[in-house]
């Protein structure tokens, strides 16, 4: 495929996605609602370059008029404090928002975008950026297939790419590649009954992935338990936390990688996010559910560390959410601070996915957590899949979308800095090439401002833009 400048959009929208209606208040079964930044196992969509001193970013778009995914990237230049118009990659030719896209940046500075796909229906494409640190133009790389991309460069190696294939189930693989044109063949990692998702981080050499598995059938959970891999060597080997060696793929259930039985427990399982301590020890962030469907029949819904102490896993609960969809990050911080930013208050559209933005602090390691603001309040849709970007930057330390969660609406996206305090939406129409992002003030009667646009352009259907 052809290499060249690529088209630009005239603002910032997001997809709108949903699975399974209802026939009661909720509208909607499983989860709804603005998922620009989904899905929880999309890993990463932000990353901060030191060198650019820019936050690079992409997300499912939409156009104005329809409803289908564009494969946008763009960035945030900390420098002027200024977006420009985000890049169109392709038009997927879906809606479904598990087709939306990952980046990552290699030692260059160049950035690298996986489109997904949702099993095989559709393919999946890599591409990458002709300039390091530029968003101007795209070479497309690879059409291939994969879903639930994960891609992790590892310094002086290359990508380690974990990933899903629907191949019998929903099964975990890797493959590596030092320069991202050549890659290894797939590897399983995991390949337990119906499958997993898995959450995903890197810290130096060491890439760690925390996963769930599914059942083959009821009355058990859908999908539950904890598990744990990593590997220090670039994906030759594979080790639980404790270091030992374990067979792969996995097969069974009751396995050296688990972490947590909560099958016993009756509880899903949902992961959300996975970090590193500062001695290289995991901490795995997932939701414990009594249930899958929406509403309070499922409740308590309860966020949960578990951290690696050394010597043994320590499970601890945090605070409750509304919804198994909920979504949020974990930051590490250099003083040992944790920082959960997540959708966890209730929203305009109670019990459906997402809702108000909240900052929750922990000083000792998830015993305790205190709620220290309220970032979003009064909204008018909810918000949801708030994303941890790569070294991320305190003034664009979380990333997200809104999206009315009951009925087909638009979708604008926000970041957030550090504290919270300052919440910025991205530009929805833009009048120039540079346009700085609007802050959202919540008014005296807790309403936010909005932002307001129409008409735009659309891209040939189904084709990748250069």
């Amino acid at each position: 495929m052809s290499l060249g400048k690529c088209e630009t959009d005239d603002g910032y929208r997001g997809i709108w996605w949903w699975d399974t209606p209802a026939d009661n208040e909720y509208k909607y079964v499983y989860y709804s609602g603005g998922f620009a930044t989904y899905t929880a196992k999309h890993i990463p969509l932000a990353y901060y370059s030191e060198t650019a001193h820019k936050t690079f970013f992409c997300y499912g778009g939409s156009y104005r008029d329809r409803n289908r995914i564009l494969a946008m990237v763009s960035c945030y230049d900390h420098a002027t404090g200024t977006v420009p118009r985000p890049t169109i990659l392709m038009d997927k030719g879906t809606a479904d928002a598990h087709d939306n896209p990952v980046l990552m940046l290699d030692d260059q500075g160049h950035i690298w975008v996986f489109v997904s796909a949702h099993g095989t229906a559709r393919p999946a494409y890599v591409f990458k950026s002709d300039k390091p640190c530029s968003v101007d133009a795209f070479e497309c790389l690879q059409e291939t297939n994969f879903s639930y991309p994960q891609p992790w460069y590892v310094r002086d190696h290359g990508f380690l790419f974990l990933h899903t294939r629907y191949r019998g189930g929903r099964f975990l693989y890797v493959q590596t590649s030092p320069g991202g044109t050549d890659w290894s063949p797939p590897r399983a990692l995991s390949k337990i009954c119906h499958g997993h998702y898995q959450v995903s981080w890197r810290t130096g050499r060491r890439v760690g992935t925390g996963f769930n598995y599914h059942p083959f059938k009821a009355p058990g959970p859908p999908r539950t338990n904890l598990y744990y891999l990593q590997t220090d060597d670039f994906g030759e080997t594979w080790k639980n936390a404790a270091g030992e060696d374990v067979d792969l793929p996995l097969v069974c259930p009751d396995n050296g990688a688990i972490v947590h039985d909560y099958e016993k427990m009756g509880l899903q399982v949902f992961v959300k996010d996975l970090n590193f301590d500062a001695h290289g020890n995991p901490v795995v962030l997932i939701l414990t559910s009594r249930g899958m469907e929406t509403g309070p029949r499922n409740d308590p819904r309860i966020w949960t560390t578990a951290r690696w102490t050394g010597d043994e896993w320590e499970m601890r609960e945090a605070f409750p959410s509304d919804n198994n969809y909920d979504a949020g990050g974990l930051h590490i911080e250099p003083d040992g601070a944790w920082r959960i930013i997540a959708p966890t208050e209730t929203g305009p559209q109670p019990y459906n996915t997402g809702g108000e933005v909240a900052v929750w602090t922990s000083g000792n390691e998830g015993a305790e957590w205190e709620k220290i603001r309220t970032a979003t309040r009064g909204s008018i849709y909810n918000h949801t899949y708030v994303r941890r970007p790569v070294n991320a930057h305190s003034e664009f330390y979380a990333f997200w979308a809104d999206g009315h969660t009951r009925e087909p609406s638009d979708s604008r996206l926000y970041f957030c800095d550090r504290s919270g305090e300052r919440v910025f939406r991205l530009p929805v129409r833009m009048t120039g090439d540079q346009q700085v992002p609007e802050r959202v003030i919540p008014l005296a009667n807790g309403e936010e401002i909005e932002a307001t646009g129409d008409s735009g352009r659309r891209p040939r259907s189904g084709k990748a833009f250069r």
